[in-house]
């Protein structure tokens, strides 16, 4: 039922967008003219001009570098050069798992607080609890120190040990631990069953999502007798997005067939359709999938799927509008280029490049008191340098990113389950497949 073989890759969740991404080892070379040569000799000359006369002596490396990025910068947002430390973190977070203790934490009055241990990981087993305040890294405070910069301390090769100072509440004084580090796999779904309900949140698109899926899905099908399963919410907020096979897989398990998306390159040779295989995991239950402002690239390649076809009622508001994909050319131990060489489509053909995913059903999650003021809508239709989509308007994509950390709060969510639960009703609810307008 599912696409195994694809080269495609949507999203390496780097910052808060996600990005469209070809693993390729060699691009067609189109010869320059002489001027652009003279071009580059004004560079080479600028640069040897920097080198020896500025006013204290710069690193060539970092120069060259920023050249580079200047480069790349100035043709999108998404275009860039990754040195060799970069580009390892992306596949880090593409893989779904990395070298560490297996925590989950966040930044409160300059220490790293826990805010949840990972079941069955080596800082669980530690006995490192949800509350707990990490103050030293091997022996360096943590004080002064970014959350990033923190986290990256507390990662590292599988088998190595590390030091924490925990300070903990009750604790008469600093609690020492010495924790050696495993293999930590990231969640990229995270399932309950909410009464007659399935909850699937899809957190991001890396190599474990599809499967995480799968699995969650068999979960609720064995908690929930299927007469009384009334269906799912696929919550896509706040993902921005990752790999594209991912993104193609996740849209098939509720599919039968259909196009679920294709990419566009410059040339009419360079289009790549992919289409959806029989079999639906959901078993034809009703769909309802959740976007906001944070929901970006595959994940709006899957709702742009369901949608289209008629699988899913989108819910939510404007997703993010990202929908450009980008070549990753590995450039050895210099790292490597990602350029921007395709824009993606939905199944009817719409381009969601600074439009976004229009909701079926458009229901705004209010902000609290304490970030009114400091949230705002963001989308790719505001980057600076943004590739203009061949739908834009002045009314642009994206809208906020904001999801309540309590369920009781979530209006939106809450929203979704009315409608399976026939508390609400809309035209659009529930989707029926037999009415989309499918290219075979």
């Amino acid at each position: 039922m599912i696409r195994r073989a694809s080269l495609v890759l949507v999203g390496a969740l780097m910052g808060a967008t996600a990005m469209g991404v070809v693993y390729s080892a060699t691009m067609p070379a189109v010869a320059a003219n002489s001027s652009t040569y003279r071009e580059l000799a004004i560079f080479g000359d600028v640069f040897e001009r920097v080198r020896a006369q500025y006013v204290t002596p710069p690193q060539d490396d970092k120069l060259i570098e920023n050249a580079i990025n200047g480069m790349l910068t100035s043709l999108d947002p998404h275009s860039s050069y990754m040195n060799s430390a970069d580009a390892e973190d992306m596949r880090t977070q593409t893989r779904g798992e990395f070298g560490g203790l297996g925590i989950e934490v966040t930044m409160e009055e300059d220490l790293v607080k826990v805010t949840s241990p990972i079941d069955d990981t080596p800082a669980a087993r530690a006995g490192v609890l949800a509350g707990d305040f990490i103050s030293k890294i091997d022996g360096q405070d943590v004080r002064g120190l970014k959350l990033e910069e923190a986290v990256d301390k507390m990662r590292g090769a599988v088998g190595t040990p590390i030091k924490l100072t925990i300070l903990r509440k009750g604790a008469e004084k600093p609690i020492e631990l010495t924790i050696v580090r495993d293999v930590i796999a990231v969640r990229a779904v995270k399932v309950r069953v909410e009464g007659d309900v399935g909850y699937l949140r899809v957190i991001s698109f890396t190599e474990k999502t599809f499967e995480d899926l799968k699995k969650g899905i068999e979960k609720i099908q064995a908690e929930v007798p299927v007469d009384k399963l009334k269906g799912y919410v696929l919550d896509l907020r706040l993902n921005p997005g990752g790999l594209l096979d991912q993104a193609i897989n996740v849209s098939d398990a509720f599919l039968e067939r259909g196009e679920v998306v294709s990419t566009r390159g410059r040339n009419p040779d360079e289009t790549r359709r992919f289409n959806a295989t029989p079999g639906d995991l959901a078993d034809g239950k009703p769909v309802v999938v959740l976007v906001n402002g944070g929901s970006a690239s595959a994940s709006e390649i899957v709702a742009g799927a369901l949608q289209d076809l008629k699988r899913a009622t989108v819910l939510g508001t404007r997703s993010f509008g990202k929908g450009s994909v980008q070549t990753i050319i590995p450039l050895g131990e210099a790292g490597a280029l990602r350029l921007t060489t395709a824009l993606y489509y939905t199944p009817s053909g719409k381009s969601i490049q600074g439009t976004g995913i229009t909701p079926d059903i458009k229901v705004e999650q209010p902000l609290p008191p304490e970030l009114l003021g400091k949230v705002e809508a963001q989308g790719e239709s505001d980057l600076r340098g943004h590739i203009p989509g061949q739908e834009e308007t002045e009314e642009g994509s994206g809208s906020v990113a904001y999801v309540p950390p309590e369920t009781k709060d979530d209006i939106q969510l809450n929203y979704a389950f009315d409608l399976l639960r026939g508390k609400k009703t809309d035209p659009s609810f529930p989707a029926n497949p037999q009415q989309a307008q499918l290219k075979e």
